[in-house]
């Protein structure tokens, strides 16, 4: 279907298996990227987190491709945003917010669609969600929840809006456990 060298790509679903809802087997998510395109799928953990080999051409459209095909086939609507194992292994490596390591659960990074402007990250109000904190870094957020993520007002929904793209956030354990996973296969 696409010709071209096989490399390793994450896909990051938001929305999937959380608190109950939106109820899809990761069986059933693995076949729609096989059925795209992907080659050795696996998944970590059951709240979307993918892993498969592609060529760049797939991978480029494969997370269209793949949100079409769950909201056709389950009724989930939910943004399938892709990156390659290398930018995953490259965010992994220092989160510029602090020790993620020495507190993880204090960390996360948020996966956007597209890079925002210029204009779109001055547009944040800083101090609007203090003690909670971020950092934009090219078409990621890293993000600081020094009292956890539970009450913040620092959402997806938030960042969708001021950033005009779509955005899914994985905390530090996750994106560590899934880079680990990318070394593996590259």
């Amino acid at each position: 279907m696409y010709p071209g060298a096989m490399a390793t790509y994450t896909a990051w679903l938001r929305g999937i298996n959380v608190g109950g809802n939106n109820k899809l087997p990761m069986k059933e998510l693995k076949a729609l990227f096989e059925d795209e395109g992907g080659a050795d799928v696996a998944s970590y953990i059951q709240s979307g987190n993918i892993l498969f080999d592609a060529s760049a051409a797939a991978a480029k459209t494969m997370g269209g491709r793949v949100a079409a095909r769950i909201e056709e086939e389950f009724g989930i609507t939910s943004p399938v945003i892709v990156r390659s194992a290398a930018a995953i292994k490259e965010v992994a490596a220092k989160h510029p917010m602090g020790d993620a390591a020495a507190e993880p659960k204090a960390f996360s990074v948020g996966f956007l669609q597209k890079k925002p402007t210029a204009a779109q990250v001055k547009s944040m109000e800083i101090d609007r969600f203090l003690p909670d904190r971020w950092k934009i870094v090219g078409s990621e957020v890293y993000l600081h929840y020094p009292n956890g993520v539970a009450r913040s007002k620092l959402t997806n929904a938030y960042l969708d809006r001021t950033l005009s793209t779509v955005s899914t956030v994985r905390n530090w354990n996750t994106l560590m456990k899934v880079a680990a996973l990318c070394r593996e296969r590259t």
